[in-house]
């Protein structure tokens, strides 16, 4: 047991206080399509605001694991009542997804980060604009629509059906409204539509300034594409996860604390492989920019996703790895 200190009473009681660690109490939980989830939050006092694209970590604990994850926000910046929302869908087999939508209840308290992100619009904002985004990749760009009215803007969104399509009415009330141009494409019934093609729905592309957010497939198109244009200095993109370069064997690791030892693919963050084992481990991003996750490897080796880089270690020469960039090249240790 750990003793507590003065800090601990006053969590009890004003948990929201400057000074204390960063949290955020639950105003509501909203059901939205496709299986998503509102929520509307409260942040402490500490909360140094955001800009419309950018995304907090919320801490949560399930079954007794502080699990993070990052999530867009999508209010306005300049909200009366100083409330954040975030827009969550549901993931089949996610934890945190689900635990936001079942077990997440009005008047809990969840852990926060600053906002962080570059996803975000300049101080002067563009006279054209182009977001492209399909599923969830929608939530930064809605947070910029609700900031910003746009000289002359375009979304090409992509979704399962119309019935999946997170804030279509609001969109559709957009382009009513005459401040946006929403091109929408349901792939149960018309496909992908290919980055290279995206020429045949906004025949000036090559003239915006460009947003996209959404599965990793269509975030390496895209920046394909417009680097084969010449125009890589137009684009933006958002990803929550590395661009994997590398994959390898995979192999057996050993977390030493507590002598657990699991079997992991080569194509595996050892952070989510200790994660669903029910290890305790640190995080940040989880796409190696933060550092938070940084562990001690005791021996072995471990392949960096990004690079395909190795790096070892022996017990007399442990070795601090990023366990949401690293997988597993054979055996291996981690201090945790």
């Amino acid at each position: 047991m750990t003793p507590l200190v003065p800090a601990d009473y006053l969590d009890i009681f004003d948990p929201l206080r400057a000074g204390a660690d960063l949290r955020a109490r639950v105003l509501s939980v909203t059901p939205e399509t496709g299986g998503a989830t509102t929520i509307t939050l409260r942040p402490g006092r500490s909360w140094r605001g955001h800009r419309p694209g950018q995304y907090i970590r919320i801490g949560v604990d399930v079954d007794g694991v502080r699990r993070w994850r990052a999530y867009s926000l999508t209010q306005r910046t300049a909200s009366a009542d100083g409330t954040l929302s975030i827009t969550v869908r549901t993931l089949p087999g996610g934890l945190v997804s689900n635990h936001v939508r079942e077990g997440l209840a009005v008047g809990s308290m969840v852990m926060l980060d600053q906002a962080a992100g570059d996803f975000v619009q300049p101080a002067t904002v563009p006279d054209k604009v182009l977001f492209v985004t399909a599923g969830s990749g929608i939530t930064p760009v809605i947070g910029m629509l609700r900031n910003h009215d746009f000289p002359d803007a375009v979304l090409v969104h992509s979704a399962p059906t119309a019935a999946d399509m997170l804030f279509h009415d609001e969109l559709a009330a957009l382009q009513a409204e005459g401040r946006l141009h929403l091109v929408t494409r349901f792939t149960s019934e018309e496909g992908i539509l290919p980055a290279e093609r995206i020429g045949d729905v906004v025949p000036d592309w090559q003239q915006r300034e460009a947003w996209v957010c959404g599965p990793v497939g269509l975030l390496d198109d895209a920046e394909a594409h417009w680097e084969s244009a010449g125009l890589a200095e137009l684009l933006h993109t958002e990803r929550f996860r590395p661009v994997v370069a590398a994959t390898g064997e995979g192999g057996l690791v050993t977390f030493t604390r507590t002598d657990l030892v699991i079997d992991t693919a080569g194509d595996r963050p050892l952070l989510d492989s200790g994660e669903d084992a029910g290890v305790l481990m640190p995080s940040g991003c989880r796409m190696g920019i933060c550092f938070n996750c940084v562990s001690p490897l005791t021996s072995g080796s471990v392949r960096d996703l990004r690079t395909g880089e190795l790096t070892t270690a022996e017990p007399e020469d442990p070795v601090m790895v990023q366990t949401c960039v690293s997988a597993a090249a054979g055996p291996c240790s981690i201090d945790l």
